[in-house]
């Protein structure tokens, strides 16, 4: 009895933390153009999904910003500002810095609420303040060091047009805890930062993923937090607060050699729940682009939790940001895993499972998978960090809102200074509905298709790889006139820009809004009306035909019958 109330705590526990985000990363060595590239879904069931913009700014010597938690809007202190910052929209800036996130959690006690800096403040702040991978690195570790860590354990994909970074997070808790000489540690956080090596993919999902790494040696390849400034020397591709270790061992997590530590296991033990709700959306997309992965299954469904998968592998072949589009859409297919398939995808092979993600029958626990696509999606984005190109048009922030399978990506400019109306904040919140808001427009048509979720979802994707590959030629044209505009023109450069991102994204709902008509006249009741090359079809006095009514599978009819035979059986 013991062992399964243990079990349900893991599995229950997980649940609550697994319901969030989930980044892919891509090394400009493994995608086809030369960009580095990392996704984001901005999962929570109370995030509307909007494009965030701070304009580019000079503050006054000395003035403050406040910083707000980025989950609940409470203000938590105030740091002081830069005295220039740079231009960010979405999680993206002018630059072509992006940098994403995924909450694992970890220790409670760890938890530090007099903190001034929570996770997404560190992100927001980083893209405003630096123009590279390593100088946000540094820059918000500094800011932990100085104003605290409010926020639980976190890992955070930085990547630029060169690199493509993981830094792992956890505070430090609001107890004081002593050093093996009695000297308290310093308030901030714990934590490590690891470059994914070029030609590699990564990715996690709230579970931390980095292990044991490389102890400072006097060499390049590793140093810590004492010699911060080595972190621009390229040589150097993992860095970690100086006390990673040692805060472990005086908290109790950790009895081993320093040689043998590992951040994950210290800071964030992995579970059963750990491994089935989070780390098998990594593997998912690890098994999409590598042939060995069936090797790490067992991991992945949470039965053998000593195989854990790589921090990185590589991929056999070269990826672009709309492979990377296509992964975030994934739901296990094809796997043990596939949500397609077992009787909770119903008649009609919807792959979600509405919550809790838990439940028990006969003294039982059972689960519902949680995959890389999910219904609560706020927001999501492929960003793509493009070399070789002007810093105004090196980054394209390929931006969408609500669930990834069945919602678009529309490429706005990272340097775009313009919020298109379909993504502007303000334009409805989660409580209000606006009809000009993409959000609402996606949530309509999304909504609609779980109840016929085989036959509307065919549809959406349908519309949904068009619109997205007409975007990318779109994109290629604007991107050479831009070039040209630079040589002949370069004021007109910036409206330019903006000009597509916005026109673009909006052709993009315009069409979402026509779908949105055309499914609900299409399955309207649950029939299908039948269809030609001109349309829907009629019939010689111009009504609707008889419509298509697919019988349920057999599965179902004897599971209807199994259930209640006697009563609705023929005599």
């Amino acid at each position: 009895m013991k062992k399964l109330i243990a079990i349900c705590a893991v599995v229950c526990a997980a649940a609550l933390h697994s319901m969030a985000c989930t980044n892919l990363i891509v090394t400009k060595g493994a995608s086809k153009n030369g960009s580095a590239i990392v996704s984001y879904a901005a999962d929570s069931h109370t995030l509307y999904g909007e494009l965030y913009h701070y304009p580019a700014a000079k503050h006054e010597k000395g003035a403050m910003r406040k910083i707000e938690n980025w989950d609940s809007g409470k203000p938590l202190g105030y740091i002081s500002e830069a005295e220039r910052t740079y231009n960010v929209v979405g999680n993206m800036n002018e630059h072509a810095l992006a940098i994403g996130e995924t909450t694992f959690g970890g220790h409670d006690e760890l938890v530090d609420t007099t903190g001034i800096m929570d996770y997404g403040s560190l992100m927001y702040v980083a893209l405003q303040r630096t123009k590279n991978a390593r100088e946000a690195i540094k820059v918000m570790t500094d800011l932990v060091a100085q104003y605290g860590y409010h926020s639980s354990g976190e890992s955070f994909s930085i990547v630029d047009t060169s690199e493509a970074w993981i830094l792992e997070m956890v505070g430090k808790g609001s107890k004081t805890i002593k050093d093996a000489k009695g000297k308290p540690f310093a308030k901030g956080a714990v934590w490590v930062a690891v470059r994914i090596p070029d030609g590699y993919v990564s990715a996690h999902a709230n579970q931390a993923r980095i292990r044991q790494f490389p102890l400072a040696t006097g060499k390049n390849s590793s140093i810590s937090s004492k010699d911060m400034k080595r972190l621009l020397d390229k040589n150097v591709d993992v860095i970690y607060s100086a006390d990673v270790v040692d805060f472990a061992r005086a908290a109790g997590y950790y009895k081993g050699m320093d040689k043998d530590f590992s951040f994950s296991d210290a800071y964030n033990p992995v579970d059963f729940g750990g491994a089935r709700f989070c780390d098998a959306r990594v593997w998912a997309f690890f098994n999409a682009v590598n042939n060995e992965m069936d090797a790490y299954l067992d991991y992945a469904m949470g039965h053998n939790l000593t195989n854990r998968i790589p921090l990185y592998i590589k991929p056999n072949r070269q990826l672009s940001a709309l492979d990377i589009a296509g992964f975030m859409r994934n739901h296990y297919e094809g796997t043990p895993m596939d949500m397609t398939k077992d009787f909770g995808a119903g008649a009609f092979a919807c792959p979600y499972r509405w919550r809790p993600m838990t439940w028990k029958l006969d003294s039982v626990d059972y689960l519902h998978e949680r995959a890389i696509a999910t219904q609560q999606t706020g927001f999501w984005f492929v960003a793509e960090a493009r070399a070789g190109l002007p810093s105004p048009i090196a980054g394209v922030l390929w931006f969408g809102v609500d669930d990834a399978a069945t919602s678009c990506l529309t490429p706005i400019y990272g340097s775009s200074t313009v919020v298109p109306e379909c993504f502007r904040v303000g334009n409805g919140d989660m409580l209000t509905y606006s009809p000009t808001a993409a959000f609402w427009t996606f949530n309509r048509v999304t909504n609609f298709a779980y109840l016929r979720y085989n036959a509307i979802s065919a549809d959406i994707i349908k519309v949904q790889q068009d619109q997205e590959q007409q975007a990318q030629k779109d994109l290629f044209n604007a991107d050479e006139v831009i070039l040209n505009l630079y040589k002949s023109e370069p004021s007109k450069v910036q409206d330019y820009i903006n000009n597509f991102s916005v026109k673009t994204a909006e052709q993009m709902h315009a069409r979402w809004q026509d779908l949105d008509k055309y499914l609900l006249v299409k399955f309207i009741d649950g029939n299908i009306k039948k269809e030609d090359a001109s349309g829907f079809t009629r019939t010689p006095y111009g009504n609707a035909p008889s419509p298509i009514q697919p019988e349920l599978p057999e599965k179902y009819r004897r599971a209807i019958v199994q259930d209640n035979g006697e009563v609705l059986r023929v005599r």
